[in-house]
């Protein structure tokens, strides 16, 4: 598979509150938890809960309601945590999705590994999937802790996106 994510299972510290989800994933995951591990066309790349998934996630959730729209045909997302930066263009082809990436920064320094294995090519459903293990993992882990957040619209978005 081209694509594919490990979810892990990261040590989580209490957090009574926090103004969003965000937020509450980088005050329930210290830098020392374990990380989620993206792999593109075999190369592994390490997403810490704390940092680059806190900084993905409002990104990540639109992309993913934005995919399974039938009228879907392509978009363009910037990933800008400082050590998972990149550029997609995704691209619609039947029931697969063509990503083409610009890596900017990854922890390790696989930017040039990652840009001579090229595109990824992934089924519409596995890349959903794939990202749902992690979203998963974060949504147990703030309900799990009863998180109190001011702006709940991601963390419910993410919830709609799981029960599909």
């Amino acid at each position: 598979m081209s694509f594919s994510i490990q979810a892990g299972g990261p040590a989580v510290r209490k957090c009574e509150s926090a103004a969003d989800m965000a937020d509450a994933i980088g005050e329930m995951y210290s830098s020392e938890a374990e990380d989620a591990i993206l792999v593109w066309n075999l190369v592994p790349v390490r997403l810490p809960y704390g940092y680059d998934l806190a900084a993905l996630l409002d990104d990540l959730v639109p992309l993913l309601e934005e995919i399974q729209r039938p009228q879907f045909t392509e978009t363009e997302v910037f990933w800008g945590s400082d050590t998972f930066s990149a550029e997609w263009r995704i691209v619609r082809a039947d029931d697969s999705l063509r990503i083409q990436a610009r890596w900017h920064s990854t922890l390790g320094n696989y930017e040039s590994l990652l840009a001579e294995r090229g595109d990824s090519v992934v089924s519409t459903q596995v890349f959903v999937s794939e990202w749902a293990k992690v979203l998963k993992r974060i949504v147990t882990d703030i309900e799990a802790g009863s998180v109190q957040l001011d702006d709940d619209d991601i963390f419910l978005r993410t919830k709609t996106l799981l029960a599909t």
